[in-house]
């Protein structure tokens, strides 16, 4: 019974979207069953669309830019939380992690009104800035992780030979953390690419593909729209993909260190 609670499980989540991968190779414009055959014209259709690859551009453009902001200030505070005290450190960790709690929908309109009052005209800079906000709590959870592991001890003895603070940051702590580092990069810009209901409050007259998919299924819903939204998943699952394996592999690797040390 167990394990048809899991196949069961398993293919609620995972139904729909082999639906939508399915349909957008059908070779007609029918939407359901009988499945006529397989065909690419509708990629080749949604790729021909200058409205998709300009929106294509721009969540690529927003989520490198969020991912390299999140990966900059998340590293330093990652780094930060576990040298704090106690009781400041368990008040920024969850101040850090509240982000994630709180819904999208309260992130977006909390980001609409601050915009609004600083004056700041929406545009792909403003969804930068909130894709960041959306994504540093689950940087800073996958870089702390790593964090827990770390050897302390490394650093200070680069500072006992001689090393400035930064010199031992950048020759010790970087290339140890180097990995883990990557992967949450990786894992926030997938978040970003995909991110659409914070979008939606602070978006200007430029969209990007989540808020492309949207406004065309408001018209019609046709083969095109499961062609481009297979495109997103597959780049998405791809990158989550490449974090998920080098995370993996660090955290694999810290802890053979781990008990090799203790071994010793």
């Amino acid at each position: 019974m167990l394990r048809l609670y899991v196949l069961a499980f398993l293919a609620f989540l995972f139904l729909p979207i082999l639906v939508i991968t399915l349909f957008a190779f059908h070779s007609t414009t029918a939407m359901s069953f009988p499945f006529e055959g397989f065909s690419l014209r509708w990629f080749e259709v949604i790729l021909s669309d200058d409205n998709f690859v300009n929106s294509l551009k721009n969540s690529v453009i927003v989520a490198t830019a969020s991912s390299i902001a999140t990966c900059l200030l998340g590293t330093f505070a990652a780094l930060a939380i576990p040298r704090l005290s106690k009781r400041p450190k368990a008040a920024f960790s969850f101040l850090a992690f509240a982000p994630i709690a709180l819904p999208g929908l309260f992130l977006g309109i909390g980001l609409l009104v601050l915009f609004d009052m600083l004056g700041v005209h929406r545009s792909l800079v403003t969804v930068t800035i909130a894709h960041t906000l959306f994504c540093l709590p689950f940087f800073i959870e996958t870089v702390r992780s790593r964090v827990t592991f770390f050897d302390a001890d490394l650093e200070l003895a680069g500072r006992d030979l001689g090393a400035g603070p930064f010199a031992a940051f950048r020759l010790i702590t970087l290339p140890i953390l180097a990995p883990t580092l990557l992967g949450g990069t990786i894992l926030s810009f997938a978040l970003s690419f995909d991110e659409i209901v914070i979008t939606v409050f602070v978006i200007g007259e430029q969209s990007t593909l989540p808020f492309y998919i949207l406004s065309a299924m408001r018209r019609t819903v046709n083969p095109t729209i499961n062609a481009a939204s297979v495109l997103a998943m597959g780049m998405t699952l791809v990158l989550l993909l490449v974090a998920g394996v080098i995370l993996g592999m660090q955290k694999r690797r810290a802890i053979q260190q781990r008990s090799a040390d203790r071994e010793e």
